[in-house]
């Protein structure tokens, strides 16, 4: 990675795939670039979030309880609102505005050159080389916070939020177990990315907890329903983007515009409740089974930080239709783990190794699906990937498939095992992407599980 003048370098759009007009600063990275520029603020080289990443967040701290939006670098937080006079570019000079906000919204909808330009200058001013922070002591007491002192929000007001069902091999571990290996995927799966809406207000923070849910399930099928607390509560390892710019009532966001709507990218565990889910979901899906609540990492990481993973796009046979045709690549390279923490264990314990690259519906190809009918997206609407699985079985990115259906137990260690997840369980998932001497991660995704109500 190396850090250049805009008057020496000319700017690489990454996204778009073209040069574009010189800017001031950019900071060049490549995954086999072996000289990486350092910043003033140290950062550990296991740290996810070094210079090449720079995620946008939401904090509060307790001496400063207004939310706010910050970015991480190493184990600091730099709260925007106390340096907004700095984005004085073409884009963003008569919208500095939008880091004095509560949430990411404004600044997602403002579209990709607000979204670059912010980036340049954030490199440059958190760059070793450069004394506007670093050699301003006040300044800087003002607008560093520890990480370890700030309490993390949702990153945007969440108007929307739409879950998919991308993953191939999720789909076909889960026909397999309910319809056999004949009929494991349905007729549709491989025309089109399916989907549904789901319940935007239960989506919480990491380290919110998730209360084990009550409901009717069927546990015999030559018997009633009964109702009660959940006995097979899962995981679901996904990822989800968030959407930048919208689009009119009316008009669909075309596969190649798709791009500039598509802001950054968070870890996802939706949670599922699978003996509720199997009663409810026919004919119309899952319903109260999901929306018992879906946790997402607090900080954004953005395109820019995640194009030099960029992968080529899996083949997809049949040959998709022409508005979900897309050549350029959109698939990355993001190393994904879950963990379970049980009571009295003293350390976490992986039960899943896989990896986005997987999955066999793009981003793009979701976000040009979604609008084809004219449906209307806006800044901070919450798009998810589905639950990713990859070809081995450590890489199945669920407990219904570790235990293939609760038929055989997933080793903890010290004696301990699980099927499906137990009251005081934590659940803890993390995600990156390996540079060269560095990496691009996400933080943490983590919930712990409280006991259902006794009496709801």
């Amino acid at each position: 990675m190396l850090l250049c003048s805009g008057l020496q370098h000319l700017e690489r759009n990454f996204l778009r795939g073209r040069w574009e007009a010189p800017g001031r600063w950019e900071l060049c990275v490549s995954r086999g670039c072996s000289g990486v520029s350092m910043s003033f603020i140290q950062v550990d080289k296991d740290s996810d979030f070094p210079l090449q990443n720079l995620p946008y967040g939401v904090f509060s701290t307790k001496d400063e309880p207004r939310h706010r939006i910050g970015v991480a670098i190493g184990d600091q937080i730099l709260d925007l609102s106390v340096i907004k006079h700095l984005f004085n570019g073409p884009a963003l000079a008569k919208h500095q505005h939008v880091f004095d906000q509560p949430t990411l919204n404004a600044f997602m909808g403002l579209g990709r050159p607000a979204w670059s330009e912010a980036r340049a200058l954030l490199q440059k001013l958190l760059s070793a080389g450069e004394p506007t922070l670093r050699d301003n002591t006040e300044l800087r007491r003002r607008a560093f916070v520890p990480q370890a002192a700030a309490t993390m929000h949702l990153p945007a007001h969440i108007g929307d939020y739409t879950d998919f069902y991308s993953s191939r091999q999720h789909a076909t571990n889960v026909g397999i177990m309910f319809r056999g290996k004949e009929n494991a995927l349905m007729p549709n799966w491989l025309h089109l990315p399916v989907g549904y809406h789901g319940r935007a207000s239960s989506v919480v923070v990491s380290g919110t907890p998730i209360r084990r849910p009550v409901g009717q399930m069927k546990p015999d099928n030559d018997k009633p329903p009964v109702f009660g607390a959940c006995k097979r509560l899962d995981i679901e390892l996904e990822m989800a983007f968030f959407v930048g710019p919208g689009n009119q009532f009316g008009e669909p966001i075309a596969i190649s515009r798709a791009q500039e709507h598509i802001f950054g990218m968070v870890l996802m565990n939706d949670w599922s409740a699978r003996d509720i889910q199997k009663w409810e979901y026919v004919p119309l899906g899952p319903f109260l089974s999901k929306s018992l609540g879906t946790t997402i990492s607090p900080w954004v990481v953005t395109m820019d930080a995640l194009m030099p993973f960029v992968l080529p796009n899996p083949v997809q046979d049949p040959k998709p239709l022409p508005y979900l045709q897309d050549k350029e690549p959109y698939t990355f390279d993001i190393k994904l783990f879950v963990a379970i923490k049980g009571e009295g264990m003293s350390t976490p314990t992986t039960i899943c190794r896989s990896n986005f690259k997987h999955m066999y519906w793009t981003m793009k190809q979701q976000l040009a699906h979604h609008s084809i009918n004219g449906c209307n997206l806006r800044p901070g609407d919450l798009l998810a990937s589905g639950t990713i699985s990859g070809p081995e079985p450590e890489s199945f990115g669920s407990m219904l498939e570790l235990s293939w259906n609760g038929t055989k137990e997933i080793p903890l260690g010290s004696g301990q095992s699980r099927k499906f997840l137990q009251d005081g369980d934590e659940v803890i998932l993390t995600g990156y992407c390996q540079g060269n001497g560095f990496r691009v991660g996400f933080g943490q995704c983590s919930g712990k599980i409280l006991p259902a109500l006794s009496n709801p």
